[in-house]
């Protein structure tokens, strides 16, 4: 795994942090390259539970590194085909360091501090819930560049935010702080310690049966936005899957007799 972006796993849950502190964690190809390759390792590693986001030193992530920019547009390096695929999934790379963390099985909690522009908030958009200080700056910046943003927001801020919101979060490109971010609901909670907040929920998440926090996940993901009958039968097949199996067991005795559980990690 690239130094670029650090994992830690302790007590089930992973400690995921950008590592470009000194470029505020601004998307370089290469950090674009270890984001994704670490949505991937987490995908098929059955003893996580819950997932941490968060970027080293003063920032979350600052976007795109204009340097990457300026590089495409002098010619020195090609402008990516966007239309290609990763690794035969739904999106492309750049919106699969995003998207990504929706996709992945288990909850993604982002802690956002500093600023979390263009790519870096469609980062956060990709978690399940956001913490954030009240002087975090978010901004859809992709605007100001004269372009749309790209990175799958339109497929997670339409979750948090009417569309009128949205639609002038993004015409606009303007920065907003914590607070407002908050009461448009864009983040879940406003603390003075993101970090610290975020870890102790994952902490709470992870002690739970984790087939049946999975189970959840999937189900809210899959029927959000579907239709009534599918989303009925959906809870149904899921619940058929749980009831009975030794961890949904272990939940039972532990909650009977008042003894920590001891879940197994799933296959």
């Amino acid at each position: 795994m690239s130094e670029l972006v650090k994992i830690e796993i302790t007590e089930h849950v992973a400690d995921v942090r950008f590592n470009r502190p000194d470029k505020y964690n601004a998307l370089s190809f290469d950090l674009i390259d270890a984001m994704a390759e670490a949505i991937d390792r987490l995908a098929a590693w059955p003893g996580v539970r819950a997932v941490v986001i968060s970027g080293e030193g003063k920032s979350f992530c600052a976007g795109l590194d204009i340097e990457n920019f300026a590089a495409m547009q002098s010619g020195e390096k090609k402008f990516p085909d966007l239309t290609d695929r990763y690794k035969d999934k739904i999106s492309n790379i750049f919106q699969h360091i995003c998207y990504g963390w929706k996709e992945l099985p288990v909850p993604v909690i982002a802690a956002i501090h500093g600023v979390a522009y263009g790519g870096g908030l469609q980062i956060a958009m990709g978690a399940d819930i956001r913490f954030c200080t009240p002087d975090t700056k978010f901004s859809v910046m992709e605007m100001r560049w004269g372009l749309i943003p790209d990175m799958s927001v339109t497929q997670t801020i339409r979750d948090v935010l009417p569309i009128d919101v949205a639609k002038e979060l993004i015409f606009t490109g303007k920065i907003i702080k914590g607070e407002e971010a908050f009461k448009l609901k864009l983040v879940t909670h406003v603390c003075e310690n993101p970090y610290n907040d975020a870890m102790a929920l994952a902490g709470e998440i992870a002690s739970k049966n984790p087939d049946a926090i999975r189970a959840a996940k999937k189900l809210v993901n899959e029927v959000w936005h579907g239709d009534s009958a599918r989303g009925l039968m959906m809870e149904s097949e899921l619940m058929m899957t749980l009831m009975g199996s030794a961890n949904q067991l272990e939940a039972v005795n532990s909650q009977l007799g008042g003894t920590p559980p001891n879940f197994k990690d799933p296959a």
